[in-house]
Parts: structure tokens; sequence; C-alpha cells
């Protein structure tokens, strides 16, 4: 495990130094049991027919300075990255698409070097090539500035905010019937 990180380390490096990487950002995920969405063809022609219902995460960033930024995501599945601006929407994959990419270093690695511009909001898309492509992954973001990623809640997280609030309610009112027992 640690030869494959220090050879991914290395290929980073060599494929960054065409960002002037002077900010790194690291985001990893799993998108097992993830939402899915028809993903577009890599150069964005058209939605693929291979990947249908494939699984998927995002996430929402904007960066501090305008430059050139290096994308690099490797997985335990063959996985694809999109970059749309200033918004993604699952069931219309084409809009707002500005790039994409599948098979960087190999079919579990992908990337990208592109401009940004600093205060913009981008999305990132991380997915697999099939409907049976998904998994644990690992996006290192480098550029010129700060990477800041804002959340963008997975259904799990409104589920358990409704929970807590079910629960703080039950407690309230168990509280108040107590109260005038």
């Amino acid at each position: 495990m640690f030869l494959k990180s220090t050879l991914l380390a290395v290929a980073f490096c060599a494929f960054a130094s065409t960002a002037q990487a002077d900010s790194i950002h690291t985001i990893t995920g799993d998108t097992t049991g993830a939402a899915i969405f028809n993903r577009p063809f890599e150069d964005l022609s058209e939605l693929s027919t291979i990947g249908t219902n494939v699984n998927f995460n995002q996430f929402k960033f904007t960066v501090s300075a305008a430059g050139r930024y290096s994308f690099l995501t490797t997985a335990v599945f063959d996985s694809l990255v999109f970059l749309y601006s200033p918004s993604f929407n699952p069931s219309s994959s084409l809009t707002n698409a500005l790039i994409g990419n599948d098979d960087l270093l190999g079919t579990t690695t992908s990337g990208f070097v592109t401009h940004l511009d600093a205060n913009t909001s981008y999305v990132l898309v991380i997915t697999g090539y099939e409907r049976f492509q998904y998994g644990q992954y690992s996006t290192t973001i480098g550029g010129p500035g700060a990477v800041i990623v804002s959340g963008v809640p997975e259904p799990e997280t409104y589920a358990m905010l409704a929970l807590g609030l079910g629960v703080v309610g039950v407690a309230r009112r168990r509280a108040k019937f107590l109260k005038t027992a």
C-alpha cells in the first residue's frame, strides 16, 4: 500500500507541476450505495450508453485564486471525474459540464488540469465507468489557491437530521407531560 501511495504521489507531483501547485487539498469518499445518474462520455459529446445508473459522489467547491489546477482521482474501481460550473444536475448531466476524464494513469486513476476562476462555484463529480464500478476513492486537487469545499448533504444527512429533530420533539413533549402531571 505504501509503495502504491508513493508511486501515485510521484505521479501526481509530475502531473501537478504543470499547475504550479501551491496548495493541495484531498477529498476521500465512497460511491458504494450513492445516488445514481447517467454519466456523459469523457469528451462530453453525449450521454454514455454503458454508464447508465452509475453511482456518484459530488463536491461543491470554490478556489481562492485563479489559475491552473490539477485533479487526480485514484480509486478501487474504474473511475471517471467530471467538473461542472456553476452547478450539477444528475438528471441533466451534460448541462454545465466543463471537462471530464477516464483512465489517466490506468483504469483506476482519472484526472485533468484546467483553469479555474476564483470565487466561482464548481462541482466535482466522481463516478464509475459502468453500473458495477463503485467504491472508495481519493481525489487530490492542487493549484495556486486554497480549495474551499462546501457540503453537499447526502440523503442520509437529511434522514439523521429528521431523526434528531423527532427525538428532540418527543423529549420536549415528554418533559411537558411530566411537568403537568
